[in-house]
């Protein structure tokens, strides 16, 4: 069996699902770590049996040699490591957002397809099991021609005075938060379960005067199949269930034979016109971060390495998904339907 070497740069609140998730691989052997603050590697390297240490990640790839590197990074950094580990010859997979704007996004991707690296974004929510399961169902004519889909967020981090502080206090400073950070999610799983784009409806507005971004919105999107989508979320108000960040909602799927529902505890249930709602058996587990959609992404970011097949989330596709979000923003400035 062959190991796939790799190492990661950064040490974030996010990093340890990605960490964690890389040590349960046999494939892999991630061997070295980055971070400008040693003291903060320190208790990941010992957790996740990480060899080596590098304050200079430039250094670490130089020396290491990897098959690849995971950035685990914010978006400002990631044009400079990715062009660098791509000009080495290093395959990458890299944490969203993807860029500060979308136009250094393009070059992002750029970059790696001129140099003949695999390149991937960490997009995970696609990878939640749930997810997967309600596009086999849609894939199986469960419920027929899909023509709506609904999802209803509510995360409950983003009020009061220390709003996002405990967690990721770099959201406080974002000029750009809702749909950069997380609508880009629910975009990018809309696509997955709908298909492309045609035009995009959106309001956006800031409730928590103490940060720079919108926190609060309501998406639609126009499918080329006609099927619509709206994404009716918020990070203020706070939800009725337990775990916010199970889920991130409550969704429902309709079709022309009846509909899907998917729980904030993944419950998901199938209905068919005229018959009661049934529950439908598979597999998710509360491990990790929403339903472990981390090691189900970077799974398949390995296994994708193993028999050379496309990456879900390559750079061309995700760029797609970026293009929805520029376009978002620009009905939300203009208040005006746009056609992508």
């Amino acid at each position: 069996m062959k190991k796939y070497k790799g190492v990661a740069i950064g040490a974030g609140y996010f990093s340890g699902f990605q960490y964690e998730a890389w040590q349960r691989m046999p494939e892999v052997d991630l061997v070295a770590m980055s971070n400008r603050n040693e003291d903060r590697a320190k208790p990941i390297m010992e957790k996740y049996e990480v060899a080596r240490h590098y304050t200079d990640w430039k250094k670490m790839i130089d020396e290491e040699k990897p098959d690849f590197v995971d950035i685990i990074t914010p978006p400002e950094t990631h044009l400079e490591m990715v062009t660098y580990a791509a000009n080495k010859g290093v395959d990458i997979i890299c944490q969203k957002p993807l860029a500060p704007t979308f136009e250094e996004a393009v070059e992002v991707v750029e970059v790696a397809k001129k140099a003949g690296v695999r390149f991937m974004v960490h997009e995970n929510f696609r990878f939640q099991p749930w997810h997967r399961e309600i596009r086999q169902l849609i894939d199986q004519d469960e419920i027929g021609q899909v023509h709506s889909l609904f999802f209803r967020s509510r995360m409950g981090d983003g009020w009061g005075e220390d709003a996002y502080l405990a967690r990721q206090p770099y959201f406080r400073d974002y000029p750009k938060l809702l749909i950069y950070e997380t609508g880009i999610h629910f975009i990018d799983t809309f696509r997955y379960h709908a298909g492309e784009v045609k035009e995009v409806f959106a309001k956006l507005r800031r409730l928590n005067s103490v940060i720079k971004g919108e926190d609060r919105g309501m998406v639609q999107l126009f499918f080329e199949k006609g099927t619509w989508a709206t994404w009716d979320a918020n990070r203020f108000n706070e939800p009725n269930f337990e775990n916010s960040r199970y889920t991130f909602g409550h969704y429902l799927v309709e079709g022309e034979k009846g509909a899907i529902r998917l729980y904030p505890d993944g419950k998901i249930t199938i209905q068919k016109l005229g018959e009661k709602e049934v529950e439908r058996e598979y597999k998710h587990v509360n491990n990790g971060f929403a339903g472990d959609c981390c090691y189900i992404t970077q799974r398949h970011f390995v296994d994708c390495l193993i028999d050379g097949s496309e990456f879900e989330t390559n750079g061309d596709d995700y760029l797609r998904s970026l293009k929805v979000q520029e376009a978002v923003y620009e009905s939300a400035d203009t208040g005006t339907l746009v056609q992508l």
